[in-house]
């Protein structure tokens, strides 16, 4: 082909990339991103080095501050691995969200209707049964849809957050409401409190068994071979033999269950009640630890713990430097997109026109 007619920039699939490079890659994205931040912390007048060094001592300076970093980076972790197994079989299940709400709202109607009538520990296990039924249930809506329908699963996971969060709403201000004209339901009674372990409610417990749990379940079992196969190809599951429609549906069950089980260990250990942002947004940042992590679920706790220290780290920045809020989401924004983007580099290759060198820097 005559070099005019071809294109100034072209993209190639790499073969392969060795383990030592991508992580290289990954390292010079972070320090990319770090240096964009100082930029800005110029740009408005701060000093970069004692920014960051605040967001640290805000994050990890004290046992306080440890303490609420590990309470942000709970719901994170826990709904990263509720999203693995249908992402790893290309369900796009947007609808985390919501399925985080409903497991909520499963866990706050025996909180707060039977709290009197089971002991505590038996309470807490029913409403972290009660939440992932909820969750499950709420997950195989949308799953029902697509196998019978083949409706568009994006759409339908992200509108059925909406419902659910309307639900919390009509219950706050309805049949749940504490005092009429409130708007707000009660505090959930002691019994349906998750107990502390090291400061921080045991939640961190259940995550961090839910990580070893999902990688064994991904790796070593039937149903995770069955995921990958239907995430490779449907018409080779189905060659194989597999029913794709029970897998989809089993799948976004077992998605929407731990989301739900989220939603119990956020109401019942963070909020000690329910109101309509008790997801507070985790559905969707949960979906970038999960990309990072490339669905791993071990990398996905550091990549958890690091959001959630540019987080509380945000707050602090705000708060003692007089930082405002957007240049703090600014900096989260920056790391997040170099992140992902270096993800780019480690699976493409950038061609120059009358180059056959491949390009690896952003």
């Amino acid at each position: 082909m005559h070099e005019a007619n071809t294109p100034l920039i072209r993209l190639a699939k790499r073969d392969g990339m060795s383990r030592g490079k991508m992580w290289a890659i990954r390292a010079a994205a972070f320090v990319v991103a770090i240096l964009i931040g100082a930029v800005v912390f110029l740009l408005i007048g701060n000093n970069p080095i004692s920014a960051y060094g605040t967001i640290l001592t805000g994050s990890l300076g004290k046992k306080t501050a440890i303490r609420q970093t590990v309470r942000i980076a709970i719901p994170l972790l826990g709904t990263a691995l509720a999203i693995t197994p249908c992402f790893k079989m290309k369900f796009w299940n947007i609808g985390a969200e919501g399925q985080i709400t409903a497991g909520a709202v499963g866990a706050a109607y025996f909180a707060l209707f039977w709290a009197d009538r089971l002991p505590g520990p038996v309470l807490l296990v029913v409403m972290a049964i009660a939440g992932a039924v909820f969750g499950g249930i709420w997950a195989l809506i949308p799953a029902f849809f697509k196998t019978r329908w083949g409706t568009n699963e994006t759409l339908f996971t992200l509108m059925m957050n909406y419902i659910a969060i309307g639900i919390v709403n009509w219950l706050q201000g309805g049949p749940w409401e504490g005092r009429p004209g409130s708007q707000i339901i009660p505090q959930y009674d002691s019994a349906g409190v998750l107990p502390k372990v090291l400061g921080v409610h045991c939640g961190w417990i259940i995550v961090l068994a839910l990580t070893v749990l999902m990688y064994f379940y991904m790796k070593y079992t039937k149903q995770g071979y069955e995921i990958a196969v239907v995430g490779e190809s449907e018409n080779t599951a189905r060659y194989a033999g597999m029913n794709v429609g029970r897998i989809v549906m089993r799948t976004m069950f077992l998605s929407g269950a731990v989301s739900g089980l989220v939603g119990f260990i956020v109401s019942s250990g963070a909020d000690n009640t329910l109101h309509s942002g008790v997801a507070a947004g985790v559905g969707f940042t949960a979906i970038t630890v999960a990309w990072l992590a490339q669905l791993n679920p071990f990398a996905m706790v550091g990549i958890s713990a690091l959001l959630a220290v540019l987080e509380k780290g945000a707050d602090t920045l705000q708060t003692q430097m007089q930082v405002p809020a957007s240049i703090s989401d600014i900096i989260t924004g920056v790391v997040l997109f170099c992140m992902l983007g270096c993800e780019f580099f480690i699976n493409y290759r950038v061609i120059l026109r009358g180059h056959h060198k491949e390009v690896t820097g952003a």
